[in-house]
């Protein structure tokens, strides 16, 4: 790791022997902003009883930022595609058994105040933190393994660098046993029929092919760093005072994009809770960072 530079460690699903069907379905409960502890757990709880009716064994733990992990070892025969989309139908029985609490909502957008459980850790080029990472937040917090018993009254904020270690002496590891309990994703792809194909956004009619958002977004700033991305909000905020207290939390977007080497910042604001006349235009960004400045590829069109 320190050969590495690494801080925390995110390990594919899948075993050296064989790369291309995972053993693992990974649970990625992620709160949207607004969103506390008890709300995450409710889901959790969702999750587990849609697992236990499709006779897999979910185990919790900590994911060292906001929210919780839930892994379900399963045997390697089914690929990355039917994994994914096991999962995506586990998000979207959640959401259905959970409406307001939980979303399978893909564009973020959509979620409001509520617990994403992104399906999408379960694509072939995706990670998660592994269990006992050390993730880099002030704190040192560390991706803990859970009983169930004890999700309901603990704290992420528990367990850092300076708690974890007496934890596992006094414990041991909770996930000891998940190579016991290999599962089957029979049950869930039989709901994935049973629940027919997810529905999509509506595309531009420009021609692009693009999605068309059903809400009232306007976008901010494209920038480096995180701390310019919050810089040019404040911008913003300040500019149209009037509107910001409409706004809920949920409704300021900051997302990291994968740029080509490293992330770049976009800031969006969703409109939806200012009344439509109040509503700011959409407006020169405040600032306009472009990752592909200056980059080459094979194959780029010319000017």
């Amino acid at each position: 790791m320190v050969n590495l530079g690494c801080l925390d460690l995110n390990p594919h699903p899948v075993r050296a022997e064989d790369l291309e069907h995972p053993d693992e379905l990974r649970v990625d409960l992620d709160p949207m902003p607004g969103v506390d502890w008890s709300q995450i757990v409710d889901v959790a709880y969702v999750a587990r009883e849609v697992l236990d009716e499709v006779g897999l064994v979910g185990w919790p733990k900590t994911s060292g930022s906001r929210g919780l992990h839930i892994l379900v070892r399963i045997a390697p025969q089914w690929s990355f595609r039917e994994v994914r989309l096991a999962a995506e139908t586990l998000a979207r029985e959640v959401e259905n058994r959970a409406p307001g609490l939980a979303t399978a909502r893909w564009w973020k957008e959509e979620r409001g105040e509520s617990v994403f459980v992104d399906f999408n850790q379960n694509a072939k080029d995706r990670t998660v933190a592994s269990a006992y990472s050390i993730r880099p937040l002030p704190d040192a917090r560390v991706s803990t393994p859970l009983i169930w018993d004890e999700v309901r009254s603990i704290r992420p904020e528990q367990f850092t660098v300076l708690t974890v270690p007496g934890r596992f002496a006094a414990l041991g590891d909770p996930h000891a046993g998940i190579d016991e309990e290999v599962g089957s994703l029979d049950g869930l792809l039989a709901l994935a029929r049973e629940l027919g194909p997810a529905e999509k956004a509506p595309r531009s009619g420009d021609g692009s092919g693009r999605r068309m958002s059903v809400m009232p977004l306007i976008e901010v700033a494209r920038t480096r760093t995180k701390p310019e991305a919050l810089a040019a909000l404040d911008e913003w905020k300040t500019r149209h005072a009037a509107v910001v207290p409409a706004l809920h939390p949920a409704d300021v977007l900051v997302d990291g994009m994968r740029g080509s080497s490293s992330l770049w910042y976009r800031v969006r604001v969703n409109l939806q809770h200012v009344p439509e006349p109040e509503r700011p235009p959409q407006e020169e960004l405040v600032a306009d960072y472009d990752p592909w400045a200056g980059k080459e590829w094979p194959g780029q069109p010319g000017p």
